[in-house]
């Protein structure tokens, strides 16, 4: 007797959407488990981490209302700490954070960026680029991603310089947004032009952080 997972297309869609964010959760925690274990490169856990990371968010998000992330784990019964650390809690990779410590203790007392606030800013920067990848143009989808990520290279003390290209990059195209109206679209010309700002944004970014040892690797360009 064939037994019918859903009734519509709706039902079905719902239903990949909770097996891929199964996946990604098994996925990470399995990552998580191998860098512990010196089983992967830095570079490559890094980039691997940030692309689940980011499948996670948008997964996250076109979930919301429809089930919360504890109640998912509860009910699939996921014994999966390190990737729930990382997806939920943290939001960057390990490697990330290490960087960021090194970043806030190297730097005077006074002036220092905390390790938090660098985390933020590579949230800020991949939430930022991931709505440009997913064609979320509008004004009103764009314009406050970026004033987050303006806000969150604010705070960071003198990680980076007043003249940083990025900041100055992020608030020309505020600027740009201001003038819009809140349903007005980038075209796929600006689309394009504010993905490249932003990509260059990060990689300038990242390679400001220490090494802390290992090498530093830039946004991944995700295919798909």
């Amino acid at each position: 007797m064939e037994v019918k997972l859903w009734n519509d297309k709706r039902e079905r869609e719902l239903l990949e959407s909770l097996a891929d964010l199964y996946a990604i959760i098994k996925a990470t925690e399995k990552l998580e488990r191998a860098y512990v274990r010196d089983l992967v490169s830095a570079a490559d856990y890094e980039a691997d981490c940030l692309k689940l990371i980011s499948q996670f968010n948008s997964l996250s998000s076109s979930l919301a209302g429809v089930v919360t992330i504890p109640r998912f784990v509860q009910a699939y019964r996921l014994d999966c700490p390190a990737a729930l650390n990382r997806l939920v809690q943290s939001g960057v990779p390990a490697t990330v954070e290490l960087r960021a410590a090194t970043a806030s203790s190297s730097a005077p007392a006074s002036t220092a960026a905390s390790a938090s606030a660098i985390a933020q800013c590579v949230q800020s920067f991949i939430t930022a680029m991931d709505a440009v990848k997913l064609n979320m143009l509008a004004n009103d989808q764009v314009r406050p991603l970026l004033h987050d990520l303006s806000t969150s290279m604010g705070k960071l003390g003198t990680v980076l310089p007043p003249d940083f290209e990025g900041k100055v990059k992020v608030n020309e195209w505020l600027a740009k947004l201001h003038k819009m109206g809140a349903g007005d679209e980038l075209t796929e010309q600006q689309a394009r032009q504010l993905n490249f700002d932003l990509d260059s944004a990060y990689s300038a970014f990242m390679a400001s952080l220490p090494t802390a040892g290992f090498e530093i690797i830039v946004h991944p360009r995700w295919e798909g």
